[in-house]
């Protein structure tokens, strides 16, 4: 493997930095526009790109293969298929990397694993460690959480579940280059998080449906190697998928880019995480959260309640860049906006993420109470 290129299955040498043009072109779409779910996602990304379908999935795999995209897969909206939340976690000084390392490896249900600080000491500074957790429905988040806080050591945690989504999408490289302020014409949608409930067959196709792609497994026909996982003829398996799509509890078909650590091309996507926190007023939530969502830079947006540990904020969101300080000018932008729309914040702090892994949170029921039997629990003694 070379820096900047790799050698196809035909043995023809494929670029794999992302800023060689087919590869900008391709993951401005792959990243967060393929949304819902799509019978033919490769051909949609074509489609939308302009590029044939053979080029499409050779750079995609190309990528895939070098690291540069960690991951394509068919995301879900989880917030609406099991119970969820942001935890955050006092964690001694000496136990952090420990914890840290615990909660990526050996819990399947924590997802984002973060080190983060702010800047000096504020309110919630001396909760380090963030997670994001989902359990399967039917179990407590809170008995998890306990679980968990006896095996990494932690003094405390403070878990914050989603009352509203505003912004999810990630799009690293089409947010390059931003202006501070750059917003939609019109505020977010304001997202419910209700739990939906699937039948046995839905969860079967959600199951095959939401399993990362290898390289070779990138093909036009990309599901027809799934529905005979899910043990049913393609066009049932489609149908299903269509389902679930009306259900609304299916996210976009997205190419994950290494935007965390130094790529093999030796370039970084990202070198800022930054979490955004505000108070508003009580009963105006969905109002700001709306006109945080609608800010270009924000890859998430939500309405969480952060108690008093947390100076009472109650929206949200995160953002990412290259530069520090064009971050904070993103912030101060929004800052302005809501003051404009006579929102007022009573107060704000930024989050700023260090170490950090980030996997999908197993959502299954089954994959839950097989986890359980592994660490000598009752799946029974874990329900809510």
């Amino acid at each position: 493997m070379t820096t900047d290129a790799i050698h196809s299955t035909t043995g023809a040498r494929v670029p794999i930095d992302i800023h060689d043009s087919v590869n900008a072109q391709i993951l401005a779409v792959s990243e967060d526009k393929i949304t819902g779910f799509q019978p033919d996602p490769m051909g949609a990304i074509a489609r939308l790109t302009g590029l044939d379908i053979g080029t499409v999935i050779e750079r995609i795999a190309a990528m895939l293969r070098a690291g540069v995209v960690r991951r394509v897969r068919q995301t879900l909206l989880a917030t609406s298929l099991a119970e969820g939340c942001l935890v955050a976690w006092e964690v001694p000084a000496e136990k952090l990397n420990a914890a840290f390392d615990y909660l990526f490896v050996q819990d399947p249900f924590s997802g984002h694993v973060v080190i983060r600080s702010t800047d000096g000491q504020t309110t919630g500074s001396r909760y380090r460690l963030w997670t994001t957790l989902k359990v399967p429905q039917g179990y407590s988040l809170e008995k998890h959480c306990r679980y968990l806080q006896g095996k990494i050591g932690a003094m405390s945690f403070k878990m914050m579940p989603a009352k509203r989504l505003f912004a999810l999408g990630v799009g690293h490289v089409r947010r390059r280059g931003l202006e501070p302020g750059s917003k939609a014409d019109v505020p977010a949608e304001a997202v419910p998080t209700t739990l939906v409930k699937l039948s046995d067959k839905q969860w079967r196709v959600l199951v095959a449906l939401k399993r990362e792609f290898a390289p070779a497994e990138l093909c036009e026909n990309i599901w027809g190697p799934r529905a005979e996982e899910a043990e049913m003829p393609l066009a049932d398996f489609l149908q299903t998928a269509g389902e679930l799509h009306a259900l609304g509890v299916i996210g976009r078909f997205s190419t994950f880019l290494e935007h965390v650590k130094t790529l093999p091309t030796g370039d970084k996507v990202t070198q800022y995480n930054a979490l955004f926190h505000w108070a508003v007023p009580p009963g105006r939530e969905i109002e700001a959260g709306r006109e945080v969502g609608r800010f270009h830079i924000m890859t998430h947006a939500y309405w969480r309640e952060g108690g008093a540990e947390f100076g009472n904020v109650n929206i949200m969101g995160v953002a990412h860049g290259k530069d520090r300080n064009l971050i904070l000018a993103h912030k101060a932008a929004i800052d302005r906006h809501l003051e404009s729309v006579g929102i007022t914040v009573s107060y704000t702090n930024v989050f700023w993420g260090g170490r950090s892994e980030i996997k999908p949170s197993e959502i299954a029921p089954a994959a839950y109470r097989e986890w359980c039997g592994k660490a000598g629990l009752d799946p029974e003694a874990m329900r809510c």
